[in-house]
């Protein structure tokens, strides 16, 4: 018996923890040295005293030798201990009820281990979890401060760029014809300029993604139809410097899924370096493969120079243009930056093989998509269909737009369109009084208006039943993807930016004066 005891009590003093019986009613019945550290009272001071006396809140003490005689078992219920001299240390108390060989409950013993250091390590976690949620805060609000910043920067510089590319334009194919040497600075104007709007373009498109905000319409692609495209808007460039462009034929059943927008601006920056860095009378090759099931490649090879190792890796390093700053070829050194940041956001990958003398070849992987079920009695898609042909009628359009040069440059664009004439307003409220006043066929409209925007006279423009039907064409220095995405959700027929390019511009302005005769022709059977 003395050696059971002996033992018992040698278990119970070799514990970590500070331990404790207690009788049905909370009286102390025994405990361990580490018990007599916790409180500085001797084991005889404790026995037979009140549990709840050595703790800083009395009544939660009794509240859990009451809550462990009702369930039994309680775990990791927090005390904070009170010590006759050295001040206050929390503990975790796990406790249990204990009973007679006969089954007759003899109390509650607990074990209580000082979590002191795991509390100041939880506050400590706290507090820097604090710090951390505080860091993020602001730098959400530093980058929608530096997206709202980069938005009204694009704003302001594409709005003088309006008038210098667009008056250019006018100039250069105007009548009477610039003399040869008008005609060579002219060409330097146009050509600085929409290079200044491309280093603007590259610049917000990183800043963009960089901030996180970018958004991608994802969806199966054909892959045919952005070849297509790419070639037939790469192919002047390359004529003009001589180049042979090779696309190898591929699987025309080919998808890939991705952003249709952003895919075709990778492959143009690839195809556009590919032309640029060539040799003379040099080609290109562009082949699509499937690389695995899943994925499909596709590859652009040069005939140029080539790339030493240290450069290749520095390719994709912004604002590096690999020593070319002082060559003939303009360029920012962003534009691979975004495309390599691009192909990722849409799951796939980019790289390079370059060897000195022999040419680069860039590739481009992308997750292969399935081809799209067509719907039956879908319409023809719009730049698919037959083209209306010009009517001679009058026909009436409205400027929206506050800014006298962009009003100016718009009316010199038709003044070689006799059968239009253009009516203007400078602000929101006067374009909706002319607009149902003299219901215009189309609608031209710019985002930032004095009083009321874009946005809300297209809005009043639609409640009303005079003016729901007519056409209108949002013309905005507002050019960041989110823009454009909101302006088209919004009903407007195109969104197109700032600087107008003369030629896309009319072409948008054909297809708004289709639409308003298709309305017209449908209102008239409507009336019969």
């Amino acid at each position: 018996m003395r050696d059971q005891q002996f033992y018992t009590r040698s278990l119970i003093e070799s514990n970590i923890d500070a331990l404790m019986m207690a009788d049905p009613s909370g009286t102390i019945t025994d405990v361990n040295q580490q018990m007599e550290a916790l409180t500085g009272c001797t084991r005889d001071e404790l026995i037979g005293t009140p549990f709840k006396n050595y703790f800083t809140d009395p009544e939660r003490a009794e509240a859990g030798i009451k809550r462990v005689l009702s369930e039994k078992k309680v775990t990791d219920y927090e005390l904070t201990a009170t010590h006759k001299r050295n001040g206050e240390t929390v503990v975790s108390y796990n406790a249990a009820t204990f009973y007679s060989a006969d089954g007759k409950l003899q109390g509650v013993f607990a074990a209580a281990r000082d979590v002191t250091e795991r509390k100041r390590l939880d506050q400590v976690l706290l507090d820097k979890n604090t710090e951390l949620e505080s860091a993020r805060l602001v730098a959400e609000k530093a980058n929608l401060a530096k997206s709202n910043f980069l938005s009204s920067m694009s704003h302001e510089l594409r709005t003088p760029l309006n008038a210098i590319l667009g008056f250019a334009q006018l100039l250069e194919t105007g009548s009477p014809t610039p003399t040869d040497a008008q005609g060579v600075r002219l060409n330097q104007i146009i050509k600085a300029g929409w290079y200044l709007l491309e280093l603007i373009n590259e610049i917000l498109d990183l800043a963009v993604i960089e901030s996180g905000r970018l958004s991608l319409s994802r969806e199966a692609v054909s892959l045919t139809e952005v070849m297509r495209e790419c070639q037939a808007m790469i192919e002047p460039q390359a004529q003009q410097r001589g180049i042979q462009m090779n696309f190898l034929p591929f699987d025309s059943t080919w998808f890939v899924n991705a952003d249709q927008i952003r895919i075709k601006q990778v492959l143009i920056n690839l195809l556009s370096n590919a032309i640029k860095y060539n040799r003379a009378q040099g080609t290109v090759v562009v082949a699509c493969t499937a690389s695995t099931p899943e994925r499909i490649r596709i590859s652009i090879k040069d005939s140029g120079m080539g790339l030493p190792a240290e450069k290749m890796a520095q390719l994709f390093q912004p604002f590096n243009r690999l020593g070319q700053e002082a060559g003939s070829e303009e360029g920012t050194g962003i534009g691979l930056v975004v495309a390599k940041q691009l192909v990722e956001l849409m799951g796939g990958t980019i790289g390079v093989a370059s060897t000195v003398g022999m040419g680069s070849e860039f590739w481009v992987e992308i997750i292969r998509d399935v081809m799209p079920q067509l719907a039956t009695g879908n319409a023809m898609p719009t730049e698919l269909a037959p083209q209306a042909q010009g009517n001679a009628a009058l026909r009436t359009l409205l400027y929206v737009e506050d800014n006298p040069a962009n009003l100016m440059l718009v009316e010199q664009i038709i003044e070689d369109h006799p059968h239009m004439r253009l009516l203007s307003a400078s602000d929101g409220n006067l374009g909706i009084a002319l607009a149902r006043a003299h219901l215009p066929d189309v609608i031209l409209m710019d985002i930032n208006l004095p009083g009321i925007n874009g946005f809300q006279v297209l809005k009043i423009l639609r409640e009303d039943p005079l003016t729901a039907r007519i056409p209108v064409l949002a013309i905005s220095a507002n050019a960041m993807p989110r823009d454009i995405e909101r302006g088209l959700e919004a009903g407007f027929l195109r969104y197109l930016t700032k600087p107008i390019k003369v030629n896309e511009f009319l072409v948008a302005l054909d297809q708004a004066l289709a639409l308003a005769e298709t309305e017209l022709d449908g209102a008239v059977r409507r009336m019969w």
